[in-house]
């Protein structure tokens, strides 16, 4: 990122630190300022531009928060990698047709396929009996070799048990719904939550405890309005973005 003096607007009304954040952010966008490349200094930023220390640190620590930067203790400030753009919190389709769409190579690791009872949390959204045989499938999934998402899932076992012997790595779950209208998920209801990263998120997905993470909460039901599957998604906040569409209210 070439740096010269007239880059920031001081006479508009626009904070500098979201000026210079924007400049930077163009820059990563536009190409100039590649994965992996080192961005100015503080001390540049400071120098060049006639700026405050705590205006460029706001900038760079809010880009950093938002994944399009990472730090390197004693290195300097590095652009990441980009954000896998997803919309998956607007469709129904496999984890496979996602990362095909976005170029990527899919991979799914079956961590549990068990025969379980039913928790409060989960009797309630498949509207069960506590206590209820359900089917647990836990997953970690992978884009290009790397782990980017965990789920539960959780399912009825008088209508999805025969999944405890199929195969789960090489087949996807949507599959196997679909071969019956009475398990073919018809519509989902999503809810999506920023939170931090736990222990299992740690040792899953090779991330540091307290990091950002991003819980999707789904409940999909049949063509009859009844719930088949409730799962919870862990999505790595500093390796995914969604992008969700919003149409005019209407009259």
């Amino acid at each position: 990122m070439e740096l010269h003096r007239d880059m920031l607007n001081k006479t508009i009304p626009i904070p500098l630190y979201f000026q210079l954040k924007e400049l930077i952010l163009a820059d990563i966008k536009s190409g100039k300022s590649p994965y992996g490349s080192m961005i100015p200094t503080e001390n540049e930023f400071v120098t060049v531009l006639n700026v405050s220390r705590t205006t460029v640190r706001q900038a760079i620590t809010e880009l950093v928060q938002e994944g399009w930067l990472y730090r390197v203790k004693s290195k300097g400030t590095f652009v990441s990698e980009p954000k896998l753009q997803q919309d998956f919190a607007t469709k129904i389709e496999s984890f496979e047709q996602q990362m095909q769409r976005l170029g990527k190579v899919p991979r799914t690791e079956v961590l549990e396929l068990i025969e379980e009872k039913a928790s409060a949390d989960v009797a309630q959204a498949l509207q069960i009996e506590v206590g209820s045989k359900v089917v647990l499938l836990h997953r970690r999934r992978f884009a290009d070799e790397e782990a980017i998402v965990r789920l539960r899932t959780y399912l009825p076992f008088d209508r999805c048990g025969y999944l405890l012997q199929e195969d789960l790595v090489h087949q996807s779950l949507y599959s196997f719904l679909r071969e019956d209208k009475k398990t073919e998920i018809a519509w989902i209801k999503r809810k999506i939550e920023a939170t931090e990263a736990t222990a299992e998120d740690e040792k899953w997905m090779e991330m540091k405890k307290g990091k950002p993470i991003l819980v999707f909460t789904s409940i999909g039901y049949n063509i009859m309005n009844e719930p088949i599957e409730y799962s919870i998604a862990h999505y790595r906040g500093d390796r995914n973005s969604f992008e969700i569409s919003v149409l005019p209210a209407t009259k």
